[in-house]
């Protein structure tokens, strides 16, 4: 373990309160010291529940180390079955009531509730949160399902052909990006397609549900970070198949359908002659071929990144220049996608690591996390998300799914708007000095004899130094700061002037390469011992480099 200011998943347990709070009438008693209430923060602050996470903490204290933590853990899953009366009732232990090993799964066994008691052993010094998830909901469908299984070796019977087919969902939980509204838009593919859906689990699930998995003829995995397992175990036991593609873009979505209705005895031409989606024709429209080679560096959760790589690739004509994933358990798969596309796949739970990547790489677009998008902020480079974790504003009231052909529209508005405000800040720097759209200019419509009124006031916090970096961001500008402090700190001959010709023809590059771009200059000028740099040295220059 180590000490950091940002993680990308927090300890199993919170993985486990995930499946809890996605679930009704499930309840979580967690052995945990006080300070571990903050999780519930998680889901009413962040995801804007309006209702806490149904866990009940034993918020044993320092003073109770010396007495029976063990009763204390006792009497909170009696007291918790008598207030709320779930179901079923999952008990395990946080990362710091481990250490103490009052073994709640055997306590809560030893209590002989009338309900099903699932004990979930979380190692939180060597797993973390998705990983929990997983565990935690595998473990729930085996107790919960495993009681109505088939013998073992016998046939699954015929779908009765008077009914239509029917599946279950897997994988949407709690705090999952943009989970709620991908189950609605899948429901209603999947409806249009022929197909019902069983149960939704975790999220709006309830343990009897889950006794009623092996009933469908199939599962469709949405999230394999959090279903896989469990997706794994039904098809072992049931017979029953699973979907492997994710229906991210109208490319995987069209896949998705083939392979759904291959498994449900279906035609999918209907369906996929009525797509919606407006992707296709916006990125092969004139307006978005400026679009086309933009460099993309791609970070999140395995599912979202392959996808997200797919996408950019096929469908926006990217050119992805590295991807990578925290998710060290789906590494194998983010490292095929990476080598399709003939990059090196970064596999780091370190943002420090991850912002150096990114760094080196200078992307024109960064599609990540809620860290990812501090890490473009400060480096100047326009960010979308696309993966957990996430803050409160990524949990939209509006409808904004990922998925299925609608949530192609939604990645193509989230994708290009950033790019489009990148473009915007670029004409405005280039036409900084230009006589109508100058700082000092009044506008047009006030027409002739008046000034701009912000023009002095601009002029009083203007400095001298201010005009060099005139066109960049703030945080691009730091970013240049740094650089150029790290050169002057090397023994190298001194940086040539810039002619104000030349200083101004490199405020028209866009800010995001513009750095690069001076970098690029004065190496050139040093290297053949110019003391000033002009216009012409600025072309030969990017005539060198563009070789």
């Amino acid at each position: 373990m180590k000490l950091t200011v940002w993680t990308y998943e927090g300890p199993p347990h919170v993985g486990a309160m995930r499946i809890a709070t996605a679930m009704d009438k499930l309840h979580y008693v967690l052995h945990a010291p006080q300070g571990d209430t903050y999780a519930d923060l998680l889901f009413t602050m962040i995801e804007r529940r309006n209702k806490r996470p149904p866990v009940t903490y034993t918020t044993f204290q320092a003073r109770d180390l010396g007495s029976d933590t063990a009763e204390l853990f006792r009497s909170s899953v009696v007291d918790a079955y008598d207030r709320f009366t779930p179901q079923a009732m999952i008990v395990g232990a946080s990362c710091t009531a481990e250490l103490i090993q009052d073994d709640p799964g055997g306590l809560a066994r030893a209590i002989g509730l009338p309900i099903p008691v699932i004990p979930l052993e979380l190692p939180s010094y060597q797993r973390k949160e998705n990983w929990g998830a997983s565990e935690t909901f595998y473990q729930l469908v085996r107790a919960l399902a495993g009681p109505n299984a088939p013998t073992p070796g016998s046939e699954k019977p015929p779908r009765d052909e008077t009914r239509r087919p029917r599946c279950n969902l897997l994988g949407p939980a709690a705090l999952g990006f943009r989970h709620r509204d991908d189950v609605v838009e899948i429901t209603r593919l999947l409806a249009d397609l022929g197909v019902d859906v069983h149960v939704t689990a975790p999220l709006g699930a309830t343990p009897e549900d889950l006794t009623r998995l092996g009933e469908a003829d199939f599962n469709v995995v949405l999230y394999p970070e959090i279903a896989g397992q469990a997706a794994t175990w039904l098809k072992r036991t049931f017979k029953q198949p699973f979907t492997t593609v994710i229906p991210i873009g109208v490319g995987a979505t069209r896949e998705f359908v083939r392979e759904v209705a291959e498994l449900a005895g279906l035609d999918p031409k209907p369906q996929l002659a009525s797509e919606a989606s407006r992707l296709p024709w916006y990125s092969t429209s004139v307006d978005s071929t400026y679009l086309t080679g933009k460099r993309v560096f791609i970070f999140g959760d395995a599912t979202h990144v392959v996808a997200a790589a797919r996408v950019a690739t096929e469908e926006f004509g990217f050119d992805v220049v590295g991807l990578g994933t925290y998710a060290r358990e789906f590494a194998r798969d983010v490292r095929s996608a990476a080598e399709r596309l003939g990059v090196e796949a970064l596999i780091s739970d370190d943002y420090l690591e991850v912002e150096e990547k990114v760094a080196e790489l200078r992307p024109e677009l960064l599609l990540g996390t809620q860290m990812e998008r501090h890490i473009a902020k400060r480096l100047g480079i326009p960010c979308a998300l696309i993966s957990a974790p996430v803050h409160v504003h990524d949990f939209p009231a509006r409808y904004s799914p990922q998925m299925g052909f609608e949530g192609a529209n939604v990645l193509f508005d989230t994708w290009v708007h950033p790019l489009m405000m990148g473009l915007e800040e670029h004409l405005l720097g280039m036409f900084r000095e230009d006589f109508e759209f100058n700082d000092d200019a009044a506008p047009s419509h006030l027409g002739a004899g008046h000034t701009a009124p912000v023009a002095a006031a601009a002029a009083t916090f203007t400095t001298p130094e201010d005009s060099q970096d005139a066109g960049q961001t703030p945080a691009a500008q730091k970013h240049e700061q740094k650089h150029e402090q790290k050169h002057e700190a090397e023994p190298q001959t001194s940086v040539a002037l810039w002619t104000e010709e030349a200083d101004r023809e490199l405020k028209k590059i866009p800010f995001f390469v513009r750095g690069k771009a001076r970098r690029n200059t004065e190496a050139f000028a040093r290297d053949r011992a110019l003391d000033r740099i002009t216009l012409e040295t600025l072309y030969d220059a990017k005539a060198h480099f563009g070789r």
